[in-house]
């Protein structure tokens, strides 16, 4: 069993809105499709960190759906920014189970044990700190994180943790995603949301944690090994 990542995979199959027209995109879908199929087999495990596809709507999502079911292993995904067809965890768990869905699970709100490692996370979120609204959501945020990790902690293992957005880059910090990671000790951080290739470091560090950004365009569409 081997652990890889991925972000931001942005399928367009239930919304006609291919990135394509952004540089280095073209011809994404087949490009993860075979560099997917030939390193990823039916026994390792693939966590997808936020953005998987643009549609608004749960059902309109089910052609994305099953390119993912297609693709070898198993598959762990969290919520991006563009999720917006995310729903509760009952809808979206009962809409994978109606569609067959066996090799694809959420992480939101909980932690999953893969082999030796428990597989933590959450969106997170910018914020700096003049809004209300973002104020609770990253309190939210925060909160899901810690709840996460004490699941992971309960499941035993090495502990894995996937954020959408980076808790820092440039001269911005969440401190509150920031402070739960330091009280558990959290060494490293995978990441998606910021694309642009040669605009950004795939891998930095915050104070004692490492930070690895895998979005799909900044990684050339082939998920990354994580063990």
């Amino acid at each position: 069993m081997r652990l890889f990542a991925i972000s931001d995979l942005h399928l367009p199959f239930g919304e006609d809105k291919p990135m394509d027209i952004f540089g280095g995109w073209d011809n994404y879908t087949e490009r993860l499709l075979s560099n997917w199929q030939k390193i990823v087999s039916k026994d390792d495990t693939v966590v997808i960190p936020g953005d998987l596809s643009w549609t608004v709507k749960l059902d309109d999502a089910l052609p994305d759906f099953e390119f993912l079911h297609k693709l070898n292993g198993q598959k762990i995904i969290l919520k991006g920014n563009h999720d917006y067809w995310w729903s509760t965890a009952n809808k979206i768990n009962t809409f994978l189970n109606e569609n067959n869905f066996d090799d694809i699970k959420i992480l939101h709100n909980n932690s999953i044990s893969v082999d030796k490692f428990a597989v933590c996370g959450t969106r997170g979120w910018v914020y700096d700190g003049t809004g209300e609204f973002d104020e609770k959501v990253v309190l939210r945020e925060a909160g899901r994180l810690e709840t996460s990790i004490k699941m992971g902690i309960e499941l035993g293992g090495e502990l894995k943790v996937f954020l959408h957005y980076p808790f820092a880059y440039g001269d911005y910090v969440c401190k509150e995603i920031f402070d739960v990671l330091k009280k558990y000790d959290i060494k490293k951080v995978y990441y998606g949301h910021i694309h642009g290739a040669g605009k950004y470091k795939l891998v930095c560090e915050y104070e004692g944690i490492s930070l690895q950004n895998i979005s799909s365009d900044l990684v050339g569409f082939v998920p990354q090994i994580i063990y």
